[in-house]
């Protein structure tokens, strides 16, 4: 279920926002149609595990349909020519399949226990290479009368799939306002940890709090983004609440969910995943078709929405090598995955 918070001085009223039935019209999520494709991998970065296709769909297809409407103030924000040409995941699988270890590492377990998590109001900690560093209030972080939507694809290490219409800020940006410094060569990110709320983190599937880096040229690019909502409204719980990143050329593992903490750092971090099994899992994370996971190709990937069967050909880069290839030239990409 979705965490019901009050209306933000930056929420527009019902009456403001186009009706939901019409954005989602608009926007032609029934003609991507069908039942949610699902994957017997868990976690996007996750270990492997074994369960049958008809199962994880009954379950991922029944906590979609416990998922009331989300909050119908919506949010207010520009477009803008970040899109791309294919056609939207349902929002029943946005927000019904989800990898969440926080909640549980079965893909309906985000949806059904999300909702236990605290998210208003919420503060972020920023400290480390920057002159100014401190706890600030989100809405001292976020610029909410400065939302714009972009629609990025997201590929999961996993091999599936998803469009999904962010609602959010440049992370350039943001990180700009905190001014850091020449020593500041990375950036870190850290998850929300309340192990009473997320009932996930009472085991050791990892080394919580979850942590994610970017080398900061990477963070600065104009595609990184801070996420606080998606289809026209405010994040659920489970999709990352109430902000998220989203590196849209990187598996989506590094778009950490419910940061808490932003360091400025000049050592790369030692991130989540990559603690996890860094043969697996590398810092830089790219999507790239031509280095397999250990365990299953990288070639090409379902898409979450169509029908089991529904695989494209995976693109370098996820498809956005026009603005990101220039961040690694000369490296190997192989080595450094």
């Amino acid at each position: 279920m979705f965490f019901y918070r009050k209306p933000k001085p930056w929420q527009g009223r019902e009456a403001d926002v186009t009706p939901r039935a019409l954005y989602i019209n608009r926007r032609q999520i029934m003609a991507a149609g069908g039942a949610v494709a699902v994957t017997g991998l868990v976690g996007c970065g996750g270990s492997e595990t074994e369960a049958s296709t008809s199962a994880e769909s009954t379950a991922s297809s029944t906590a979609a349909a416990r998922q009331p409407a989300p909050p119908s103030g919506g949010l207010q924000y520009a477009g803008t020519g970040y899109s791309v040409p294919d056609p939207l995941t349902p929002i029943d699988a946005v927000t019904g399949y989800n990898n969440f270890y926080e909640f549980g590492v079965d893909k309906s377990d985000p949806a059904r226990h999300a909702h236990e998590m605290s998210v208003d109001p919420w503060s972020i900690e920023v400290d480390g290479h920057a002159g100014r560093t401190g706890r600030f209030a989100l809405e001292d972080v976020v610029d909410f009368s400065a939302l714009e939507e972009r629609i990025y694809r997201l590929r999961c290490v996993e091999a599936w799939s998803m469009v999904i219409p962010w609602i959010g800020v440049p992370l350039a940006g943001v990180l700009q306002q905190f001014e850091p410094t020449a020593d500041a060569r990375y950036v870190a990110f850290e998850t929300y940890l309340d192990r009473r709320e997320m009932r996930g983190t009472r085991f050791p599937v990892l080394d919580w709090p979850y942590v994610e880096g970017l080398r900061m040229d990477e963070a600065m690019n104009e595609l990184a983004f801070l996420a606080v909502g998606l289809y026209g409204d405010v994040l659920p719980n489970q999709n990352g609440a109430p902000v998220r990143l989203v590196v849209p050329w990187k598996y989506g593992y590094k778009s950490i969910k419910s940061i808490t903490r932003i360091s400025f750092v000049s050592q790369q971090p030692e991130t989540a995943w990559n603690k996890a099994a860094p043969n697996e899992y590398g810092f830089y994370s790219n999507v790239n078709p031509n280095r397999a996971h250990p365990r299953w190709s990288q070639q090409t990937e379902r898409v979450i929405g169509g029908n089991l069967f529904n695989r494209r050909e995976t693109e370098m880069f996820n498809g956005y090598s026009e603005q990101v290839a220039h961040l690694y030239a000369g490296m190997d990409l192989i080595e450094n995955h």
